[in-house]
């Protein structure tokens, strides 16, 4: 057999800094390599692989639906995206969904329906859209021009026209750029999740709120990364006491399919028609099989077990030799370390056994929702003494 390394080096383009490690199998939050080496896996697939690897109720119900119909066009109805329209919407108390495969898809269908609403409520010259400064709204040329990151804008140029970008915790920034421009929807993420894994002030994010309505503008609550129990509530906007008009979602969604989701508030529910968006594989069965599996054991029990193990990893790292902050939310957590990169942590934590992530200045952690205690506590103690060697 070829070397996989190679294969993908020659073949895969390059656009990613692939740690050296070869994942051939995995289960619960244990990954394996191709030497037979194990790490539990804080990670997660940036959060997609909601109840870890091969998870025997997710794999029951993508395997049963497999057996049925595996694809069938949106000229069709389908029973799995019924119902998880149906779930989804009861859960969180809106009105209708768009099915597409990504993040960065239902982002664009979330400015998509936020545009059209505005065009045909105030006029079609309302059409900008005001995000966060250090935010990140996904890869697309729109996501990224809706994404508050210069470093992002570079190599692209021109971006679709459009957005503008205030800053974080500050009302009046937000404000002052309605007035100046035209303007459709607020964008943001309640926790920036590549932007460092940083929570937007409560106070400020009910302010928004507050002033999108009064302005007639509506809300758009980006939760790719955060939705789907990763903060211990079903949505983090939920964390905040606000009700968007738009929700967004993916990642921990599909259980490790792809699946994203564009959720409309009473307000937009009806702001498309047949032929103004669409998706191929959008809402395909199996991936809404499994998308079902997920939503269905994101109970209240969960939830509760959820902040109590972020409570935990706070407790353990906040304070600790070679730590300098713990930020996020939840199981979505960041830990900036002393005296050596989140890089230099990564690689130490994958040495020891580890798989972590990075955030800007920050080692990410995204562990699976369901993580066993006693792995979680010997993951943590890997972190921190991998943190402790920036002391030494």
């Amino acid at each position: 057999m070829s070397d996989i390394k190679e294969l993908d080096h020659q073949y895969i383009a390059n656009t990613y800094a692939r740690f050296p490690v070869t994942i051939v199998s995995g289960k619960g939050s244990v990954a394996v390599d191709d030497k037979g080496k194990e790490y539990i896996d804080m990670g997660c697939g940036i959060g997609v692989t909601a109840f870890g690897y091969c998870d025997d109720e997710w794999i029951s119900a993508v395997t049963a639906q497999l057996g049925k119909v595996q694809h069938t066009s949106n000229l069709y109805y389908t029973e799995p995206g019924a119902l998880l329209a149906e779930m989804l919407c009861g859960k969180t108390g809106m009105k209708k969904v768009f099915y597409c495969n990504s993040g960065a898809e239902a982002n664009e269908c979330a400015i998509k329906a936020a545009r059209k609403y505005a065009a045909d409520t105030k006029g079609p010259e309302y059409f900008n859209i005001v995000t966060i400064k250090n935010g990140f709204h996904g890869r697309t040329l729109t996501t990224l021009a809706a994404t508050g990151q210069e470093h992002y804008h570079e190599m692209f140029q021109p971006l679709t026209p459009g957005f503008v970008y205030a800053d974080a915790g500050d009302i009046h920034s937000v404000m002052k750029l309605c007035a100046e421009n035209k303007t459709a929807a607020l964008m943001f993420e309640c926790i920036q999740g590549e932007g460092g894994v940083v929570p937007l002030d409560k106070d400020f994010v009910q302010d928004m709120a507050h002033f999108a309505r009064d302005e007639g503008m509506t809300v758009i609550v980006d939760e790719v990364q955060t939705g789907n129990g990763r903060t211990g509530a079903l949505y983090s906007y939920m964390n905040y006491d606000i009700r968007p008009d738009i929700v967004s979602t993916a990642k921990g969604i599909g259980g490790g399919l792809p699946l994203g989701v564009c959720m409309l508030g009473e307000k937009v529910q009806d702001v498309f028609a047949p032929g103004d968006n669409g998706s191929t594989f959008g809402g395909n069965p199996a991936c809404c099989a499994g998308a079902l599996s997920i939503l269905s054991r994101l109970d209240d029990k969960l939830m509760a077990g959820i902040r109590e193990k972020g409570e935990y990893v706070f407790s353990a790292l906040s304070g600790a030799p070679g730590v300098k902050c713990v930020t996020g939310m939840g199981l979505m957590i960041g830990v900036e370390p002393k005296g050596q990169s989140a890089g230099d942590v990564v690689k130490k934590c994958m040495d020891m056994g580890v798989l972590c992530l990075t955030a800007k200045e920050k080692v990410r952690l995204l562990p699976a929702l369901n993580i066993p205690m006693d792995e979680l506590k010997k993951a943590v103690d890997i972190i921190k003494e991998a943190c402790a060697e920036g002391e030494a």
